[in-house]
């Protein structure tokens, strides 16, 4: 029977089985940066989340069209601002066009991106880009009486809509609640009917740098319509995931549900996926509270709450260490906690030769391909289950155990054995989690790849210019090599058969 896919739903508050409106095609859409900075940690979280959806969907043989789009007219990051395109004010203030710091920190997100071993998506469309669909999405909330115009600016009318469709279906919140929270703090109050009412379009101020004609005033769209305009255009009136941060749940998931009842009748999502927040002193991380390291500092080292830098492979390994609808608390010694971690799996997986199929000493245990098979379930069990990476990862380190226990001649692995656990790291440690020894470009990993070949050759002669003068009973020469060796990070370790040694970073 064929194992099912669970995922967990928030609009339902429950998992799932997940079962795709036109398969084998699944349609994805994901929200995006703001591209008037450096990405933050915050904004790994849905890259690397959603990167996993995307890997082990594809991994099921499913064609996923994957959307993600950026947000280059920065205009209401939220509907409390008061309303300076947030992409604008860089601009005036760095004396730069808008679209240039759009373009210098999209090209910066994608340098991150990369580096984080994170699959492009298959359509990756700019708000700016879409301004006619967006239009269009108001036109058709406005003919069906959900919006009204008010000073060249359109508002959605959120109690009438209530009164016909319930809003707060994905949040949880009833009108009033979101009327109480919303009082005296949105952009616009004087021109709206209701407090909780948000905007669909917004006329522009003279000063105002990015703005387009419209059937209504020259303005720019509101924050929520891109994304409900752009998934219809790339995904159709249904699709099957939507994700994103929990943070987006209230408002911006949930107008988009608004948005998308109020034009075409029915919302277009089956799933919505939201990922949990990276904390850092138990708050949100995030550009809002300026409590946010981005992730070119965590690469340098270059933040004061940092001891030192991290490369982007631990900044994978550590959001994959906790599920993805789990809190991240970040700290020092949980990044050093999960580069040892990183580097222990690595470390397995380069050590799977053809030496541990050597025959070990009497009674030692011999690995079959039974065991990496039941291995191999376990970690496809937790993928099943709503992509549960640490029970991927603690399956992984079991099976680090027994390739150590065979390095250590304490274990040997029949020949297709190691042939079964080569192919488990394989499709699980690099293909499914996207982890790599090497975080840079391809050119940069393959020189680097020679280079550890080439330096790798050199501590083994040095080696074994040691065991020769050990052979000699030439101690001083000896201890000279080990001393000089360990003084450079080496940790040497004498064997029956000769020696091993490894660079502890």
């Amino acid at each position: 029977m064929e194992q099912a896919l669970y995922v967990y739903n928030t609009l339902t508050r429950k998992k799932e089985v997940f079962r795709p409106l036109h398969a084998p095609h699944v349609g994805m859409y994901v929200c995006g940066p703001t591209v008037y900075g450096d990405a933050h940690l915050g904004h790994a979280r849905p890259a690397i989340t959603f990167d996993i959806v995307f890997r082990f969907l594809q991994h099921l043989g499913y064609k996923v069209r994957y959307v993600r789009n950026i947000t280059d007219v920065g205009h209401l990051e939220h509907d409390a601002d008061e309303g300076e395109d947030k992409i604008a004010k860089k601009a005036r203030l760095e004396q730069l066009e808008p679209m240039e710091v759009a373009q210098y920190y999209t090209n910066r997100f994608h340098e991150a991106m990369d580096a984080l071993g994170c699959l492009p998506p298959s359509i990756e469309p700019h708000a700016t880009g879409h301004i006619i669909e967006q239009q269009e999405l108001v036109k058709q909330i406005l003919d069906n009486g959900f919006a009204y115009e008010s000073n060249g600016s359109i508002y959605f009318d959120v109690e009438k809509y209530n009164k016909v469709h319930k809003y707060g279906i994905l949040s949880g919140r009833s009108l009033e609640n979101t009327k109480d929270a919303s009082r005296d703090t949105l952009a616009g109050v004087g021109e709206k009917k209701n407090q909780a009412d948000f905007a669909l379009w917004k006329a522009a101020q003279p000063e105002h740098i990015m703005r387009w004609p419209s059937p209504w005033s020259d303005g720019f769209p509101g924050w929520h319509c891109e994304c409900t305009a752009m998934g219809r255009k790339y995904l159709g009136s249904h699709f099957d995931i939507h994700g994103g941060g929990m943070d987006l749940v209230f408002p911006h998931h949930e107008c988009e549900i608004a948005q998308a009842v109020a034009s075409q009748g029915d919302q277009m999502v089956a799933y919505w996926l939201h990922n949990n927040m990276i904390t850092i002193d138990g708050q949100k991380m995030g550009k809002s509270l300026g409590n946010f390291i981005t992730l070119p500092q965590f690469f340098s080292g270059d933040h004061p709450k940092l001891e030192r830098a991290y490369s982007p492979m631990t900044i994978r390994f550590f959001i994959l260490q906790a599920h993805y609808r789990s809190t991240v608390d970040f700290s020092n010694e949980a990044l050093q906690a999960a580069e040892k971690g990183y580097e222990r799996l690595m470390d397995a997986y380069r050590n799977l030769t053809p030496a541990l199929v050597q025959g070990a000493a009497a009674g030692a245990k011999n690995v079959e391909v039974s065991d990496v098979e039941a291995i191999r379930q376990k970690c496809y069990d937790a993928m099943y289950d709503d992509f549960n990476t640490p029970i991927v990862i603690s399956n992984l380190f079991e099976a680090c155990k027994l390739v150590n226990l065979a390095a250590d001649k304490k274990a040997s692995f029949t020949e297709e054995a190691l042939e079964a656990m080569k192919a488990l790291f394989q499709t699980f440690a690099i293909e499914l989690l996207g982890l790599k020894a090497n975080a840079g470009s391809a050119s940069a990993s393959a020189s680097n790849d020679a280079r550890e070949e080439a330096f790798g050759k050199v501590v083994d002669m040095l080696l074994e210019q040691r065991m020769k003068a050990k052979a000699n009973k030439d101690w001083a020469t000896s201890d000279l090599i080990r001393d000089n060796l360990a003084a450079l990070g080496f940790e040497v370790k004498d064997t029956k058969d000769g020696f091993s040694w490894k660079l502890n970073k």
